[in-house]
C-alpha cells in the first residue's frame, strides 16, 4: 500500500512541476493526469470504497427518476432497414482488397474507395456513414457479407432503432413509418405499429463494418472500437415515407415526433436533394404546434445539405436535437460556427469546445434560425444535455439514463458490470474556451455536473466505456431514445 501511496505522491508532484515549467500546457492534459491520480487511488485494494466505475453506476441509479408526465404516444420516421453486421476487415479481405491509402470519399463509387474510406475512419476510431453509388457492385458486396458465417442481421436505420428502443417502455405507444420489408417486420418489436402504407416487398440492407479497439489492418490500428456504415439505399435516400409519417399524425395524435434519415439524401443529385428538402420542410410546417419534434442527425459530408437543414428547411420546426462529436463539428464547420477551424477531433473532445458549440446552436433560436430548446450531445467518453431555461425538466435523469444505456447496450448486459467498463474522461474541466468559463468537477458522489450560461443550462456526465463492446451500432439512437424517455417538456 505504501508503494502505491509513494507513486501517487510522486505523480502529483510531477503534475505540479510540469504545470510550473509549462503553464501553457493544455488544460485537457492536466485534467486527464489529475483524474488519473484519482482513478489510481480509487482502486486501492486496501480501501473499503468500491471501484470508481461501480460507484458512478450506483450514483446514476439513485439519480434516475421517471418524469412526472410521459409522452404517451410517439411517432418515429423515416429511415428503416436491415443491418448486416460483421467484421469490416473480414469483409474487405473476403473481397480481396488490400490496405492501401487512407482517403475520405463523400460518395463511394468502387470497392477501392470503400477500403480507403474505411481506413480513413478506422485510424481515428470514428464512426461514419456513406452512400455506395454502384448498385451492381453493392449487390455483390452484400452477398459476400451475408455469406460470412459470423454476419448478423438486426433492425437498422435510426428511426427503426429508436422506435425499437422506445417500444421497450410499456407506457408508450410507438408508430414507425419507413420502408419496412418482410425481414425487418419480423425483427421489429410486436409493440411497434407499422401502417400498411409503410410495408414493402423487399428490404433495404445496410452493411455495418465493425472494428475493435487495437484491431489492425496493414499499418493502421484502431484507437477505439467503432463502425463504418454504407448502403445503396434508394427508398431511405429519397425519404419516401415522410409523407406517410406526417399524414399519420392526425389519426395517431402523438405528443412527440422523432425524425431521422435526412443524411440519406446525400445519395441524391444536388437538384433532387434540394427539391426533396423543400418538400420535407413544407410538410413539416403543417405539423400541429402541440407535437414536439426531435431530429436525430447522422454522419454527413455535404455542407450545402447541412446548411439547408440548419437555416431554411428543418431547424425552424424542431425543438430537440441529438448528435455525436463528428456531427457537431461538421455542423459548426458548415455554418462557420465556434471552433470551426478545427479539422477533426484529437482524442476526447474538450468539454469547453463542445459546450461553446452547443451554446451557439441553442442561442441561434433567438435570431429566428431555429426553434431549438434542447440538444443531446453524446461522445464515447461523456454526454452533455443542453437546454434553454424554462422548457425542459428532469434532464439530470435524462443525461444519466443516456450514459447508463450506452454502457449496458455496448456490453450487451442488463446492468453495468464494473469489471467490464472503464472511465476515461477527465473529471475536472473548463466549461468554455470562448470565454472565461468556470472549472467544474464530477465525482462518484455527484456524477452529473450542472452549469448555466446566459439562459442555457448544461448537464454533463461521464460514460463508463465498455472494454470489450459486443456491438457498437445503434448506440447513439439508444442514447437519444433513452434521454427522450426521461425528459419532460414543461413549456414550448
Amino acid at each position: 500500500m505504501w508503494v502505491k501511496a509513494l507513486c501517487v505522491g510522486l505523480l502529483a508532484i510531477a503534475v505540479g512541476f510540469l504545470h510550473h515549467l509549462h503553464p501553457d500546457i493544455p488544460e485537457a492534459a492536466l485534467g486527464y493526469l489529475s483524474s488519473s491520480i484519482q482513478s489510481v487511488t480509487s482502486r486501492d485494494p486496501a480501501s473499503s470504497s468500491p471501484p470508481i466505475e461501480e460507484a458512478f453506476s450506483a450514483a446514476w441509479d439513485r439519480l434516475i427518476v421517471a418524469p412526472s408526465k410521459h409522452w404517451g404516444r410517439v411517432a418515429v420516421g423515416v429511415n428503416a432497414c436491415v443491418d448486416i453486421v460483421l467484421s469490416g476487415i473480414s469483409l474487405l479481405q473476403a473481397l480481396a482488397l488490400t490496405p492501401q491509402s487512407k482517403e475520405d470519399h463523400s460518395v463511394l463509387n468502387s470497392q477501392e474507395e470503400l477500403a480507403e474510406t474505411f481506413l480513413h475512419y478506422m485510424q481515428r476510431g470514428a464512426a461514419a456513414e456513406r452512400f455506395y453509388s454502384d448498385a451492381i457492385s453493392f449487390a455483390h458486396i452484400s452477398r459476400t457479407a451475408s455469406q460470412d458465417p459470423r454476419a448478423q442481421h438486426f433492425v437498422g436505420g435510426n428511426a427503426a432503432l429508436i422506435a425499437q428502443r422506445l417500444a421497450a417502455n410499456p407506457d408508450l405507444e410507438v408508430l414507425l413509418c419507413g420502408p419496412v420489408g418482410p425481414k425487418l417486420h419480423e425483427l421489429l418489436d410486436e409493440r411497434v405499429y407499422v401502417p400498411p402504407a409503410s410495408l414493402q416487398e423487399q428490404d433495404e440492407y445496410h452493411l455495418i463494418l465493425e472494428y475493435k479497439a487495437g484491431e489492425q489492418w496493414g499499418s493502421t490500428r484502431a484507437p477505439a472500437a467503432s463502425r463504418f456504415i454504407f448502403s445503396h439505399d434508394l427508398s431511405n435516400g429519397a425519404m419516401t415515407s415522410l409523407e406517410v409519417l406526417l399524414s399519420s399524425l392526425e389519426v395517431f395524435q402523438p405528443k412527440l415526433l422523432v425524425l431521422s434519415g435526412l443524411h440519406m439524401m446525400e445519395g441524391l443529385s444536388k437538384d433532387a436533394r434540394e427539391g426533396r428538402l423543400r418538400e420535407a420542410a413544407a410538410s413539416m410546417s403543417e405539423v400541429p404546434s402541440d407535437i414536439l419534434i426531435h431530429l436525430e442527425l447522422a454522419s454527413m459530408t455535404d455542407g450545402d445539405l447541412m446548411r439547408g437543414i440548419i437555416y431554411q428547411q428543418v431547424f425552424p420546426f424542431i425543438s430537440s436535437l441529438g448528435l455525436n462529436e463528428q456531427e457537431l463539428l461538421f455542423l459548426s464547420q458548415s455554418a462557420s460556427g465556434p471552433h470551426s477551424s478545427i479539422s477533426a477531433w484529437s482524442g476526447i473532445p474538450e468539454v469547453g469546445i463542445v459546450s461553446d458549440i452547443l451554446f451557439w446552436i441553442l442561442k441561434g433560436s433567438e435570431n429566428g434560425a431555429s426553434t431549438l430548446t434542447r440538444v443531446h450531445f453524446h461522445t464515447l467518453a461523456y454526454h452533455i444535455l443542453a437546454t434553454v431555461d424554462g422548457f425542459w425538466g428532469n434532464q439530470v435523469s435524462a443525461v444519466a439514463a443516456g450514459a447508463r444505456v450506452a454502457s449496458t447496450q455496448a456490453c450487451a448486459s442488463k446492468t453495468i458490470n464494473a469489471n467490464r467498463v472503464t472511465l476515461k474522461t477527465p473529471l475536472e474541466f473548463s466549461t468554455s474556451q470562448e470565454q472565461a468559463g468556470s472549472r467544474v468537477r464530477v465525482s462518484a458522489q455527484e456524477p452529473v455536473a450542472v452549469w448555466s450560461r446566459e439562459g442555457v443550462t448544461f448537464h454533463f456526465t461521464p460514460v463508463l466505456i465498455c472494454k470489450d463492446p459486443v456491438r457498437t451500432v445503434g448506440l447513439g439512437d439508444a442514447i437519444s431514445a433513452e434521454g427522450l424517455l426521461f425528459s419532460e417538456a414543461t413549456s414550448q
